[in-house]
This record gives C-alpha cells, sequence and structure tokens, in this order.
C-alpha cells in the first residue's frame, strides 16, 4: 500500500536533506523506506517545491453559493456580479461553464 505523507511530513523531508541527512537516515525518522524519500526528492531535484495558493481571481465555494442562490432567487448576472464584487463576465463564465443557470450547483462548479 502507498504511503502518503502529510505537508509537514514534506517540509521535513526537504529540511532533512537540505541540511545533509541521507536518504535511509530521513526515511528512519520518518518511518518510511529509503526509496521513497529518494523519490520524492528526484521528483524535485531535491528542491522543495513552491507552496501552492489559488489565486484571488478564483471563485471560492461561498461566492459560489451566492451565484446559486441568486440564480434561484431568480437574480440576473449583473444583479449577482454586483453583489459579490466581481465583473459580469466572471459570473456568466461560471454559469456557463457549469451546466448554465437551470442547472447550477455550486459544489459540483
Amino acid at each position: 500500500m502507498r504511503r502518503t505523507f502529510t505537508a509537514e511530513e514534506k517540509a521535513s523531508v526537504f529540511e532533512l536533506w537540505k541540511n545533509g541527512t541521507g536518504f535511509s537516515e530521513i526515511a528512519n525518522i520518518l518511518g518510511s523506506k529509503p526509496g521513497t524519500i529518494f523519490t520524492m526528492l528526484r521528483d524535485t531535484g531535491g528542491i522543495k517545491p513552491h507552496e501552492r495558493k489559488r489565486a484571488v481571481a478564483h471563485l471560492t465555494l461561498s461566492e459560489r453559493e451566492e451565484i446559486r442562490a441568486g440564480l434561484s432567487a431568480k437574480m440576473s448576472i449583473r444583479a449577482i456580479a454586483t453583489a459579490l464584487n466581481r465583473s459580469p463576465s466572471t459570473i456568466s463564465r461560471e454559469v456557463q461553464r457549469n451546466r448554465g443557470r437551470r442547472y447550477y450547483k455550486a459544489v459540483d462548479a
């Protein structure tokens, strides 16, 4: 069975590697196999990847819920956009991308 690492464990792998700790020792500390540690480090060139963050431009789940509620209340795209302080085109694209006004679901979006 494949072992998955938490974000903290991954961070510690890169920190230990940066400090000169070997594959076997890192594996012992984390209760893993040296090959697993090797693969993780090989895939990133031994350098810790940047933390991924969603761009501010992306709609949040709560905004998608507001869109759904607005559509259910028969609000116009422009009215929903104004309420969310977003461009009407952003709301329109979101709705069209996710089955249209009639079937839009925030959870599926």
